[in-house]
């Protein structure tokens, strides 16, 4: 048989046969007199067990593996580790189907800044109307980095306070009025009256359950510079403000 005969029998394509020798996983027999390789029957065998085993799922290095035990003593633990991997993968595959069908069934929907957790998108959903302003769809951003970036604990803790907070009609007017100063302080110099106003209504709106380990957030690390830079020169100082208020206040 020549290579396209060897290919069309066993069903695979003549490239795959090509990288089987390359790999040596294929013996390569030697071609005759006319140039051509002419394949015999033990060639097609073989063949034919690769693409069992690589359907199987087996990598390539686990197939050499299983071709190099003539008895095929070694199939059996090659398959059972394969049957548990895939197991491992099963289960991988329910838990992230689980999580975005919650997320596709979330009261109201997905949130812009989505996907995020079931409890997060439900406190989005019920804080939609402070998206209008710009600079509370930028918080709901870090918010979601947060939550992604977060060790499951804290991730939790953080969901959790955040939730409570704005659970509160108080808290969330709180909330309304420490964005709309924010926001009006987007043509603003660093030195405004205004930012020192602006930082302490956002930092009444931080709970100290929210943040426990805010004291060393105040040093310009690389997540708050890029915050920063993000901002305008005002807003950005006022946030600034906030954070060394807090730290103050929970010494």
């Amino acid at each position: 048989m020549r290579i396209g005969e060897l290919a069309d029998v066993v069903g695979v394509t003549t490239r795959a046969v090509r990288h089987y020798h390359h790999v040596g996983l294929l013996p390569e027999p030697e071609r005759r007199a006319n140039g051509y390789r002419e394949y015999g029957l033990r060639h097609a065998v073989v063949l034919a067990r690769i693409r069992r085993l690589t359907e199987l799922g087996l990598g390539l290095a686990e197939v050499r593996d299983v071709l190099a035990d003539d008895a095929g003593k070694d199939l059996v633990e090659v398959l059972t580790e394969l049957d548990e991997d895939l197991a491992r993968q099963e289960g991988a595959v329910r838990e992230r189907r689980g999580r975005l069908r919650a997320l596709l069934e979330a009261e109201g929907g997905l949130p812009a800044e989505g996907p995020v957790s079931p409890e997060l998108a439900a406190l989005f959903a019920g804080t939609a109307h402070l998206s209008d302003s710009p600079m509370a769809a930028k918080d709901r951003e870090i918010i979601a980095f947060l939550e992604t970036a977060m060790p499951d604990e804290a991730r939790q803790q953080l969901v959790s306070s955040l939730g409570a907070v704005l659970g509160e009609p108080e808290a969330v007017a709180r909330a309304n009025e420490a964005y709309a100063r924010l926001d009006a302080l987007a043509d603003a110099e660093p030195d405004d009256p205004r930012v020192a106003e602006a930082a302490r209504a956002l930092a009444d709106c931080i709970p100290p359950e929210l943040f426990p380990e805010i004291g060393d957030l105040d040093h310009d690390g690389g997540v708050l510079r890029a915050f920063y830079e993000d901002l305008a020169p005002a807003q950005a100082e006022a946030i600034r403000r906030t954070l060394r208020i807090l730290t103050e206040e929970r010494r």
